[in-house]
Order: structure tokens, then sequence, then C-alpha cells
């Protein structure tokens, strides 16, 4: 994420949705592959991990990898996958991005590597900038993935400790601009630049600033969140307030045909402005936050809803938990019964499972 987004980090809590079959625990800490000092590139070795990704146990001689792969309807998403443990994580993660490479036989149904076919990659990290320099293969993308290529290099990236930010090169030179739709570079990529971006409806963009939220994407029994970055006014200085406000809006016209939704219904209100205290912040409803229910069950704040929030939260800089109280009380809980009590925190996967 960018210098003015929430780094990831390790956390201790993993909320796993009770409904979301397949595919919708959450996304979370960022991989430490710090190289040794002094050095330009190798020896970014990752973490230790035995979570569950893609139906299948991570091992000791596997690592937990978020790639951003493109779905069915076009969207850049987060999906964990265990990867062969290397001293070479950032290369060997892009190499997992390569359409008919690698990640053929680890990809989720309908869903697809973005870089073209036979490319290969090298990568050099110094000073927290990845500079990726890709065969003449890359050049042989189409079009209309021209975007999609460079969010799902960049967010894929910066996962990791040691990268802020990415410049490209193909051959050994510098692209200003991308071969084949000529979007342009400008300077180093970052997850500033934003990821699956919506500017529909946004009449006045140098008014507004990017402010990236989580969506489901998918179908029943097969959920997954989707980063989105919407453009909100300048005039709406809170952030957290704005983030809140468009997951009750919803995804509007991303709706629809892509299936993007929100849980938050638009009769959710803050009833208070948000709090934010050494790294936590306080969001007060109303109760129709709540899951709906039958008469006399207890009524839940349903995960769905929980996952998005802090998901969205955690991007901004500084947030790195979220309390939920309803009528400014605090004694709420989950799905499976477990108490809220305690502030959220960003977990460590996200859409892990198989689909």
């Amino acid at each position: 994420m960018s210098k003015n987004t929430k780094k990831m980090t390790i956390v201790s809590a993993v909320i796993i949705s009770s409904v979301l079959i397949s595919g919708c625990s959450l996304l979370g800490g960022k991989e430490s592959v710090d190289p040794p000092q002094n050095t330009t590139y190798e020896e970014d070795a990752a973490k230790d991990s035995t979570k569950e990704t893609t139906g299948e146990v991570a091992t000791e001689e596997t690592m937990p990898v978020e790639l951003y792969l493109m779905d069915k309807y076009g969207y850049i998403v987060p999906q964990t996958l265990n990867l062969p443990k290397t001293n070479s994580v950032a290369k060997e993660s892009l190499e997992y991005l390569v359409k008919g490479g690698k990640v053929t036989e680890l990809l989720p149904n309908d869903f697809q590597a973005v870089l073209p076919e036979n490319t290969e990659v090298t990568v050099n990290i110094k000073d927290k900038v990845a500079t990726v320099d890709f065969s003449s293969a890359f050049n042989e993308y189409e079009a209309e993935n021209e975007s999609k290529i460079l969010q799902s290099v960049t967010w894929t990236l910066t996962q990791f400790d040691t990268i802020d930010s990415v410049k490209l090169t193909v051959a050994g030179k510098e692209l200003t601009e991308m071969p084949v739709n000529k979007t342009p570079i400008q300077g180093e990529l970052t997850r500033a630049d934003g990821i699956n971006i919506d500017t529909e409806n946004v009449t006045d963009i140098a008014n507004t600033r990017p402010l990236t939220v989580y969506y489901l994407g998918g179908e029943m029994d097969s959920y997954y969140y989707v980063p989105v970055t919407k453009r909100v006014s300048n005039a709406e200085e809170d952030n957290i307030a704005s983030a809140v406000g468009e997951l009750i809006e919803g995804p509007g016209s991303l709706g629809g045909a892509s299936s993007l939704m929100s849980f938050l219904t638009d009769d959710v209100k803050l009833l208070d402005d948000p709090v934010v205290a050494d790294g936590k912040v306080t969001l007060n409803f109303n109760e129709n936050i709540y899951t709906s229910g039958l008469e006399g069950e207890e009524k839940v704040v349903a995960d769905e809803v929980l996952n998005s929030i802090v998901l969205s939260l955690t991007e901004q800089k500084g947030i790195e938990g979220v309390s939920i109280t309803v009528n400014g009380e605090a004694d709420l809980v989950n799905a499976e019964g477990e108490s809220l009590t305690e502030p959220v925190t960003r977990p460590e996967n996200v859409n892990t499972g198989s689909f």
C-alpha cells in the first residue's frame, strides 16, 4: 500500500465468516521479506506459516502469499496461495502471475493470471523500491488488461515490508508508458494509484481524493473481498466516515452483473463521529448494523459486515484496529457468538480456501 495507506502487519486475530463457506477468510499481515542491508535483492525470506489456502495445507516448504489475480468480471482480487518457500519471494510472486505458468494448477475457479505467457522477470529491491525487469514477451498483452497488469504487479509486490513502490522496465529499458495502450507511468507505482478504480459519476475529479474500500464479489457460497478505489469529495474531511459511507452506499453501478455487493444496508447509520485513539477507531452505529433475525434470537454483527469495515479502515494510515458499538453499548458478538469487546485487527489472510 502507499505511504498514505495502512501497511499490512502481522496480527494475531483471524476472523473467518461462518457463512462464507469457501474463500472468505480475511486477508492480513504484510509479509516480512527484508533483504540483508547493503544488498539490492536476494535473500528476501518470508515468514513461516501453516495457514490453509486454496484447499491445501501449507507445509514447512511453502508460504502463504497473496497474488492479485483477475476474476471473471475483470476485477483484480487478492487470493492467498501457498507458494514454495524461496529466498526470492518477490520474484517468485511475479512468476506466479504469468499466464500458463506455475500458477495454473493453483488458480481458484474463474480466476486468471494477468502477465502474458512466457514472460520472464527479475526483481531488484533497493531503498524500498522494487525495479522489475520483464522480458520482451511482456509486450504481448491485450490492451484492455493494461491497467489490470499495473495494479496486479504493484499490489502483489507492495504486500512485502521491503517494498513501498515499483518501477517497471522491459529488457532493461525503463517504461514511461505502457507498451500497448500507452498508459502513462509517472515515476514509481504505489498503492496510492488505486485498484479497480471507480470514477463513474465523478464530475470534478480534481476536487476528489482516492479511498479504497472492500466490497464482496463472487456468488453465494464462494464470496470473496474485492478492493475498490472510489473517489470521495475533498469536502468530506473524515476518511473513516467516508469509507463507512461508501460501504453503506454500496458499489452502485459496479454491482449488478458484476456481483459486487455490500452487506451494510442503507438504513445503517453512524450515530457519532468516529473516535480514533492509539491506532484504534471506535464506530457507534444504530441497531441496523445488526444482522436481522427471528424474534427472540440474539442479534449479532454479521462477519461480512465486520470484515468489510475492518479491511476498509485498516487501509488508512494509523488505523490498526476497529471497535464497534451500537447505541453506545459495546457488548456485541459476531456470527460465531464470539465477543467483540476487543478491537478487531486486520487478519493475516483473506480470500483463502477453494472455489
